[in-house]
């Protein structure tokens, strides 16, 4: 586990470095601040988005939102993690690329408590319902109407934010599509607090998909393990359909340790599936019904990724076998219609019917291309190539 999470750390910071070398103008991490109207004060963040936001031709693509709690401790991190695993740069693929902001800090203990927690002094936790407003009514409809956001949404949240985290996973409505809790910190959930909350469980937060993370907490650790795992099992027992989650126990990883592996397990969890090799898609038909499933289990249409189609295209489009080739059309064809704003979806499409002689369809499709993208020099080329061979 050790040798894992040094590897993580030399990635990222091999990332990062690499990332210092990009223009002022690309550069992805941002600090801004919206005033909040629900909480009475200003609240900072900061903005991290996809290596492909800013390339040319890319404006049609849209992007599913991370919010990282705690965010001046696990942006940096996070941000850097998934941009890693999301990029045609490093061409790892594991989950698609996502806009990610994280929230500073003001006041965590009123920020993160659902509940009153009753003390002997006088205490200002419980704001977490308040806080989670400010989230959905005011941060993302901001996020959305600023940046190129889908409605997909998850919540990321270690220690007391990994309780709220909780918390707005079990809620009757919320933004929220999947949940990252990492080793969260139940100890005002009681026995009591916690039945309270089952019993009045519905069947919706069920279409959510959540990850617990826990951690060594040593002498401590039978009370910590059992509350999450007390959770765990009382949500899987209420599911009346797949109990879509995973709990997985650190070991080696105490509570301050924890959130950098945790996270990447986490993240990946959710959108397992998401990096299939093209060499183990055997049809359309076939990559299709797969991100059905993955669909299916997050509750929210994820279409074949377009680089991953392109790829199969071309690979079918280099055999010398000529059904083989046709193929390579099937896969292009899916793309324009999955994504039907991209140029290089028309571009790849034209030079498949090219490769198989059909002029006419190639000029069609290389046409449509330059459309979306008039700027394309390599289209520009391939269009009076093909005039000229016509005339």
């Amino acid at each position: 586990m050790i040798k894992m999470i040094n590897f993580l750390i030399v990635l990222m910071v091999i990332f990062q470095v690499a990332s210092a070398q990009e223009s002022e103008e690309l550069r992805p991490n941002t600090k801004q601040s919206l005033y909040s109207d629900i909480l009475n004060e200003a609240r900072g963040y900061w903005v991290s988005l996809p290596d492909s936001y800013f390339q040319e031709g890319n404006s049609y693509k849209e992007y599913p939102l991370l919010i990282v709690l705690d965010g001046d401790s696990h942006f940096n991190t996070t941000s850097t993690m998934v941009r890693y695993m999301s990029s045609d740069r490093y061409r790892s693929w594991k989950a698609p690329e996502m806009i990610v902001v994280g929230i500073q800090n003001v006041d965590r203990r009123r920020d993160y408590t659902p509940e009153k927690i009753i003390t002997v002094r006088e205490n200002n936790s419980g704001g977490g319902e308040k806080f989670l407003q400010f989230l959905e009514k005011e941060l993302i409809p901001y996020l959305d109407q600023n940046y190129r956001t889908t409605p997909y949404r998850i919540l990321f949240g270690h220690s007391l934010s990994g309780l709220l985290a909780t918390h707005s996973y079990m809620k009757e409505e919320s933004a929220f599509h999947a949940f990252i809790a990492v080793d969260p910190s139940f100890g005002t959930w009681d026995e009591e607090t916690m039945d309270q909350k089952l019993d009045t469980l519905t069947q919706k937060p069920f279409d959510r998909y959540i990850y617990f993370a826990t951690a060594n907490w040593g002498k401590r650790n039978f009370s910590n393990r059992d509350r999450h795992l007390r959770l765990f099992e009382a949500l899987n027992s209420k599911s009346e359909k797949d109990f879509h989650a995973k709990l997985e126990y650190f070991e080696d990883e105490s509570h301050s340790s924890v959130p950098l592996i945790a996270f990447h397990n986490g993240f990946s969890s959710i959108f397992k599936g998401y990096d299939i090799s093209y060499r183990d898609v055997d049809s359309p038909s076939h990559l299709e019904n797969h991100f059905a499933e993955i669909s299916e289990r997050l509750s929210w249409e994820f279409l074949p990724p377009e680089s991953l189609v392109n790829q199969l295209g071309y690979s079918k489009l280099r055999s010398r076998e000529d059904d083989e080739k046709a193929q390579a059309i099937d896969y292009f064809i899916m793309n324009t219609k999955n994504y039907p704003e991209s140029h290089n979806a028309y571009s790849s499409l034209g030079e498949g019917y090219e490769v198989l002689g059909k002029s006419s369809q190639a000029l069609e499709n290389y046409t449509k291309s330059l459309m979306l993208y008039p700027d394309n020099e390599y289209v520009k080329k391939k269009l009076s190539d093909l005039k000229q061979v016509k005339e």
